[in-house]
């Protein structure tokens, strides 16, 4: 088992999370925690990661987990026993307030999705290979199945490390400007309104007069308009979820 963390550093905002990451690749996972964000977050002790080999809850010599599907087939299917093995190992340790599986064929995951499980305390994430885990699986152990589009990747561990990122940088303590991921795209089914920096004028490009005006009332509005805008736009379908079109 490979852990990113500390959870004896707690913080003054005394919020934790613990992610369990069940995976054939735990190298591959290690990369985009030890970085950035996330980094910060394990260092600061508000998260708490830790990569399972599922190869160690194979029985047999040559350490497999795939086999055959039945019915025949393309493609090889991990079966039941190493991850109901590997499952209940840790379910002996903790309960889990979530047992993620990442699938093409899950929810797709939105910032709904992001908001709420930044809100648990234990997620248990199962990264899938091939064709992907025994259906029985999914039946006994799986709370929540999530996916990040409608296209297929070689593994679960890149889709896990997406929603990892997506659900850490919202716990608290974690952005050092809290109200930044307030004001992120979808938080409100808008898109972000469009930022800008220094210099004011830039190749006779100027930064619209109201962000220089000072007045904090009119610039909300500004924004708000241009959310509104942009969304009605680009993304038309966020308008008619939400009622606001």
């Amino acid at each position: 088992m490979d852990r990113i963390g500390n959870k004896t550093a707690r913080n003054p905002y005394f919020c934790f999370m613990r992610i369990d990451i069940i995976t054939l690749l735990p190298e591959l996972m290690e990369s985009p925690f030890s970085v950035s964000i996330l980094k910060r977050a394990a260092e600061k002790g508000l998260v708490e990661i830790h990569f399972h080999q599922l190869r160690d809850f194979a029985t047999n010599k040559q350490k497999s987990v795939d086999d055959y599907q039945y019915g025949g087939g393309a493609g090889m299917v991990i079966g039941v026993e190493p991850i109901s093995a590997c499952i209940e190992h840790l379910q002996s340790e903790r309960s889990y307030d979530e047992i993620i599986y990442m699938t093409p064929d899950g929810k797709t995951l939105n910032q709904g999705i992001a908001n709420s499980l930044s809100l648990c305390d234990n997620i248990l994430i199962l990264c899938g290979h091939y064709k992907g885990v025994d259906q029985r699986i999914r039946d006994k152990y799986i709370s929540s199945e999530i996916s990040i589009g409608d296209f297929v990747l070689s593994g679960g561990e890149l889709a896990a490390s997406v929603l990892c990122d997506a659900v850490i940088r919202l716990i608290p303590g974690v952005l050092n400007d809290e109200s930044s991921a307030l004001s992120d795209s979808f938080q409100d089914n808008l898109l972000a309104p469009p930022v800008y920096t220094r210099p004011a004028e830039w190749n006779g490009m100027k930064v619209p007069e109201v962000l220089l005006s000072g007045h904090g009332a009119k610039i909300e509005t500004w924004r708000h308009e241009q959310s509104m805008e942009r969304t009605k736009k680009l993304r038309p379908d966020l308008l008619k979820e939400s009622g606001l079109e």
